[in-house]
């Protein structure tokens, strides 16, 4: 935990933010829109359980007073209660018969509706510290081998070895972590990304009856999908991991009291999830158009600029061949990449430089770091584009649209949303259609320049940062006036009343 964690001021709504790898720790859009809302509503009580790597990572954010506290839940550092011991006797094999129920759940269609009872029997060998210990048992990864062989299992098939059983066991111990966090028994509980970062929210749920509501600015599933596609892992391993997060996803859509997400694209993946339409109400990301006003004259030489984390996700090798196609036509092109490099994704900036050695441009293309100001970013290109294989409703369009700069952006998530017709979109993963985009747009300063007052109205009018606070303010309170109506008899039973 860094700092103490505060008592809530009475009469005041409460909020536990869950996030993974994000806010306060990292940088990043999401991190950008915690910070926000935080800021935002100086009178709401927040509390931060963050989902960390190893647990030593410094805060990047500075931290107002309706901050109260931060647990951090390290996914990588030494595991919670190393000292408790595994259960043993009777007891270990109590534990076995339910994490045995849990893991065919995983691997078999047919006994889905195990999932969510085995995870919250999972949550209370958390809670008493002794989960990481039960799963780092020899019965344990023993336990796998033997279930992910049997006959009707499609993983029988790839004949898993007892290796690939230890893999799978050591990276379920991991992901399960976070369910040793204290859950919030009062208030709301706000999970701004989907996955791990849900399964306190879904403890104190089930525990408390605290409500749960999901923010999803991308989808969680679909990206761990595509990562997944690049690990070493065999398939049986994948398919186990897989399906855990598939079925978590699936239990986060039909537990939240309400699901966000931060464009009408992902509506489709939470219905399909099992979400009620009903409960699912979009709300767009916003920023301050004061903050980000007309960013001035552009650029003497033609000019591409993009701002992000350098990472796979954005797939910068299709926007440097879509530039590579761009010098061809126009030799004095210039490519500026804003954004740091996280940890782990050093080897994909290299092989992005490499690439770009490779295609003859690399005299032109500038890996330039995290910008102080993330204005200049945008400022520096005639035209900012986005290449991402998958987003949500990215702050870095919105905020270069508010800017008054004129985009090229892929067909992903809630990007055609944002633009409308103030950009040109296309679609991922196509360097040629990318290249003719911003060919049009650097060859028609007029075009341009319409497209980027356009850009900024349409900012003004659908995306600015008061409605984004003023939505979820509106929705903190309706949930924790639910939550207070349905604990009120539950309190008058504790004090010897009756219900």
């Amino acid at each position: 935990m860094r700092g103490p964690l505060a008592e809530p001021t009475a009469g005041t709504v409460s909020v536990t933010l869950l996030t993974e790898g994000t806010y306060p720790h990292g940088h990043g859009g999401v991190s950008v829109w915690c910070d926000q809302l935080v800021r935002g509503m100086p009178d709401i009580d927040f509390r931060v359980i963050a989902v960390t790597g190893t647990g030593r990572e410094p805060l990047a954010w500075e931290l107002p007073a309706q901050v109260r506290g931060v647990d951090c839940l390290p996914l990588w550092g030494p595991p919670p209660a190393v000292r408790v011991r595994a259960p043993r006797g009777r007891a270990m094999r109590t534990f076995l018969a339910g994490y045995e129920r849990f893991l065919l759940a995983l691997l078999d269609p047919a006994q889905e509706h195990a999932f969510a009872p085995e995870l919250y029997r999972l949550a209370e060998y958390a809670q008493r510290g002794t989960l990481s210990a039960a799963l780092a048992s020899e019965s344990a990864a023993r336990a796998l081998a033997r279930i992910w062989t049997r006959p009707q299992l499609p993983t029988a098939a790839a004949r898993p070895t007892l290796h690939d059983a230890l893999t799978a066991t050591d990276l379920l111990e991991h992901a399960l972590r976070p369910l040793a966090a204290r859950p919030p028994a009062e208030g709301v509980a706000h999970a701004v990304s989907g996955g791990l970062a849900a399964l306190p929210g879904l403890v104190a749920r089930e525990r408390y009856g605290t409500p749960f509501l999901l923010t999803e600015h991308g989808v969680y599933l679909r990206e761990r999908y595509l990562g997944f596609r690049a690990e070493p892992y065999s398939w049986p391993v994948k398919s186990l991991l897989l399906g855990f997060f598939r079925l978590l996803a699936v239990e986060s859509y039909r537990r939240a009291a309400l699901v966000t997400p931060g464009n009408r694209y992902n509506r489709r993946w939470e219905e399909h999830g099992g979400t009620p339409p009903e409960r699912i109400r979009t709300v767009y990301n916003g920023v301050d158009p004061a903050a980000f006003p007309p960013a001035g004259p552009e650029p003497g030489v033609p000019t591409l600029s993009w701002a992000g984390r350098v990472d796979p996700i954005k797939d910068l090798k299709t926007l440097i061949r879509a530039f590579a196609l761009v010098r061809k036509e126009l030799p004095d092109a210039r490519l500026r990449l804003f954004g740091g490099t996280p940890r782990g994704a050093e080897g994909y900036r290299d092989g992005c430089q490499s690439l770009a050695l490779e295609l003859g441009v690399s005299d032109a293309v500038t890996f330039e770091g995290r910008v102080e100001d993330i204005r200049d970013a945008y400022a520096a290109g005639n035209v900012v584009m986005l290449s991402s294989i998958s987003e949500g409703f990215p702050f870095t369009l919105i905020e270069a649209m508010s800017c008054g700069r004129s985009t090229v952006s892929t067909d992903v998530g809630g990007v055609r949303e944002a633009v409308g017709d103030s950009g040109l979109v296309v679609p991922p993963r196509d360097p040629e259609r990318m290249a003719r985009a911003a060919l049009t747009l650097l060859g028609d300063p007029a075009l341009r320049a319409g497209m980027g007052e356009a850009a900024r109205l349409r900012v003004i009018e659908q995306f600015t940062l008061r409605q984004t606070i003023s939505a979820f303010r509106e929705i903190y309170h309706e949930l924790d006036a639910t939550s207070r109506v349905t604990a009120a008899p539950e309190m008058a039973l504790v004090a010897g009343g009756t219900a």
